[in-house]
């Protein structure tokens, strides 16, 4: 096997264009799976991490390569491995601290692996990892969704909202929904049973004693889905601010816990007012997780929703389109 590859990499942050280069192949630890990447996806995170966004959160050498989740097939196999076998065809979201998905090879760690589903290619499978884990833990391991709760879902078109959508309808709840004109079709088709055209009408004004808020946009809209939440219920964001709570789970200094906790002082105030929890989610990598949401699709509860798949010759511009904000559903770099 050769030794080197081609990644996609930053030198400094606040690097917009990425630079190809030949690098060495990652080193194997005893309970890592070395896969070569057919596929990867582009997500928020990654541009967010690029432009030195979440440097209160996440600290990276230079030079850097950028992407969090992949599929591909197991080349090679630590010595503690014992549920992968090279050949395998899998999918994963890696550590946050081993990021590095925009490449030929990936090593990570067995237990953020899972079997890709059998009934997906792999552009199709490297879409689920990130937005299927963190709909997942949003929906099951936070709010506990059970059937019949109340949920909005924003931005119900995009790479989160998409997946997000299908796995609250197989839980039973009612979804409701924001998306433009031309996407209402889509998410209807996806299962939301209120679709809210936010060109027309604000979700403030239309919907009201919700159990569960999944926020996808954070400023003003984050504020007032306080407006709909009914007391006791909980508004989970990725899009948001960490307050001081998530800064002392996530063990933080304590700088960092008050500087977050000031940040967040109307979102606490809101808490207050309306009795509902605010809840800031950095998803865990889970291959345990993944092999659930591979039962959601393999059964057909969750399809994954692609907008459009380009070359890894041409990431920066998927990059440059993730910017716009106008995806309905995932990108797609392919690395042959």
């Amino acid at each position: 096997m050769t030794k080197t590859m081609k990644a996609a990499q930053i030198h400094k942050y606040k690097q917009h264009h990425l630079e190809l280069n030949q690098v060495a192949i990652p080193a194997v630890g005893d309970d890592d799976v070395l896969v070569k990447v057919a596929a990867a996806s582009i997500n928020p995170i990654d541009l967010k991490t690029r432009d030195g966004r979440l440097t209160m959160l996440l600290k990276y050498k230079m030079p850097l390569t950028l992407g969090s989740d992949f599929s591909g097939t197991v080349t090679q196999v630590g010595q503690n491995v014992k549920a992968f076998s090279v050949g395998d065809q899998v999918y994963g979201r890696v550590q946050k601290n081993r990021i590095g998905t925009f490449a030929e090879y990936i090593a990570v760690d067995q237990g953020d692996v899972a079997l890709k589903p059998s009934n997906l290619n792999f552009e199709q499978a490297a879409s689920v990892p990130l937005t299927g884990l963190t709909s997942y833990q949003a929906l099951v391991d936070i709010m506990h969704v059970k059937p019949g709760d109340k949920l909005l879902i924003q931005a119900g078109s995009g790479g989160i909202g998409t997946i997000a959508i299908q796995i609250a309808k197989s839980l039973g709840a009612f979804v409701a929904t924001t998306t433009s004109r031309k996407n209402i079709e889509m998410v209807r088709k996806l299962g939301a049973d209120q679709v809210i055209d936010y060109h027309q009408e604000n979700f403030e004004d239309v919907l009201f004693n919700y159990d569960f808020v999944f926020d996808t946009l954070g400023g003003k809209a984050l504020e007032n889905v306080f407006k709909i939440i009914k007391p006791g219920g909980k508004v989970v964001s990725l899009s948001g601010i960490p307050n001081g709570r998530f800064a002392a789970e996530y063990g933080l200094p304590l700088w960092k816990r008050l500087a977050f906790s000031l940040a967040t002082l109307n979102i606490s105030k809101l808490e207050r007012e309306t009795k509902a929890q605010y809840v800031f989610l950095f998803m865990k990598p889970s291959g345990a997780e993944l092999n659930l949401i591979t039962k959601m699709i393999e059964d057909g509860a969750v399809m994954p929703m692609i907008d459009r798949v380009v070359p890894f010759s041409e990431i920066q511009s998927a990059l440059d389109y993730s910017e716009t904000g106008r995806a309905h559903g995932k990108i797609i770099v392919t690395m042959d």
